[in-house]
């Protein structure tokens, strides 16, 4: 029962676990969430839409649209090559109208959706040719339940380590999405919190840009808010919900665009994204089960 292995859902639910089949599925559900690490989903993806069952993917498989790239950053190769034109990436402010005929969706990962949204409404609008550098810190649960003695607590508490400098497998993702135009600087770190992701991004212009009037497209969004210039994002103030917060300084010194952006690694980053998704799938209300504000204090 899954109040037993998370307790939490106490008197929430009374989930079992079973066996998985393909088969079985298509005949007792519509969609199907998978979120395994990377490299498994591939092996069920086929089955299930061969039996007619809409799939909405939490992990990395069918993120990356070039195969190579996957095995390159994976380490491994990709054996359901030709579905990965197929899959809808999961980003609803962009991609909502195919989102709602996929019959495979590929949701996000937690560190590109912190990037992605504040950036793709500046790609094509004087930025240079300079990578775009990202400096980002993420809680503990990024890395998952499993035990590793870099995520002891007499190892993170009160400390910040920095990670996979120049190889992390969410760079490509991001690049890919702000169209292929901008190379990413990436440099991810681990903090000593639970949960929750800020991103710190700076962008050099060539000439003059408004934000807001860039982030104007995101007014109808019901999960992104724009906090505007000078208002910085925290974490406890999206941790628990779905919401992306991002807000910006322009330092004229530099001529640098400083953007913040935060989520929630968990439901901003990856399982609220998911929902959203199949709510859009499936024609119901997009913020069903998902409009709720995050856990401050």
């Amino acid at each position: 029962r899954l109040d037993r292995m998370l307790p939490a859902f106490g008197k929430l639910s009374n989930l079992t676990t079973a066996v998985f089949d393909a088969k079985s599925l298509a005949g007792r559900c519509d969609a199907v969430f998978l979120a395994l690490h990377g490299g498994k989903a591939m092996a069920y993806v086929p089955a299930l839409l061969d039996a007619g069952v809409r799939v909405i993917d939490m992990g990395p498989d069918f993120r990356l649209k070039d195969p190579q790239t996957f095995e390159r950053y994976y380490g491994m190769q990709h054996t359901a090559p030709e579905l990965l034109s197929q899959a809808v990436y999961g980003l609803a402010p962009y991609y909502r109208d195919t989102i709602r005929g996929a019959q495979l969706v590929a949701v996000p990962g937690c560190y590109p959706i912190s990037m992605i949204l504040p950036l793709r409404p500046l790609v094509g609008h004087e930025l240079t040719e300079l990578p775009i550098v990202v400096d980002a810190i993420s809680g503990v649960s990024g890395a998952g339940r499993a035990l590793h003695e870099a995520f002891q607590f007499c190892e993170m508490n009160e400390n910040v380590r920095a990670y996979k400098l120049g190889i992390h497998q969410h760079t490509p993702e991001v690049e890919q999405e702000l169209l292929g135009e901008h190379l990413i600087q990436f440099s991810p770190h681990v903090g000593p919190y639970t949960r929750g992701i800020l991103s710190t991004i700076t962008v050099h212009l060539k000439g003059p840009v408004d934000p807001a009037e860039r982030y104007a497209r995101y007014a109808a969004e019901p999960f992104v808010r724009v906090l505007g210039a000078g208002a910085l994002p925290e974490l406890k103030h999206v941790r628990g919900s779905t919401f992306c917060d991002i807000g910006w300084v322009m330092d004229e010194r530099t001529n640098n665009l400083l953007i913040v952006s935060a989520v929630d690694n968990l439901m901003g980053g990856t399982a609220g994204m998911a929902v959203q998704c199949m709510n859009i799938m499936f024609g119901l209300e997009e913020t069903m089960g998902l409009a709720c504000g995050g856990m401050a204090p």
